[in-house]
């Protein structure tokens, strides 16, 4: 059985169909409300890097008010970047999803299957 967590927006109609899918694999799953218990920093850094990005940018939803209110760029430095998704969590992307040493973005939901 595969340890999963999953980075959750139960707002989130994709995030709750993830969260669905994954637990009808019957796995072990820990569910962190990202918008109450927002990644470190350093967590962040390691998703970037499961996911494979190259930026702090592409984990980043630039379609939220905030993304615009805060001008945020693709070209700004990465620890701006962190540093807006730590200081307004609304900013990550969702659902993300960790396994096997792995990350993937829940759009859609069946995208995580591959990981577990």
């Amino acid at each position: 059985m595969t340890d999963i967590t999953i980075f959750h927006n139960p707002h989130c109609t994709k995030s709750r169909a993830t969260l669905s899918l994954i637990n009808i694999q019957k796995n072990n799953v820990t569910v962190i409300e990202y918008l109450k218990s927002p990644p470190t920093k350093k967590q962040l850094q390691q998703i970037i890097g499961l996911l494979g990005y190259n930026s702090a940018h592409q984990l980043i939803r630039t379609k939220e008010d905030i993304y615009k209110a805060l001008a945020l760029t693709p070209t700004m430095d990465e620890n701006t970047l962190l540093n807006a998704m730590l200081n307004n969590p609304m900013l990550i992307e969702r659902p993300i999803v960790l396994a096997n040493n792995k990350a993937r973005i829940g759009r859609p939901p069946e995208s995580v299957l591959e990981i577990i």
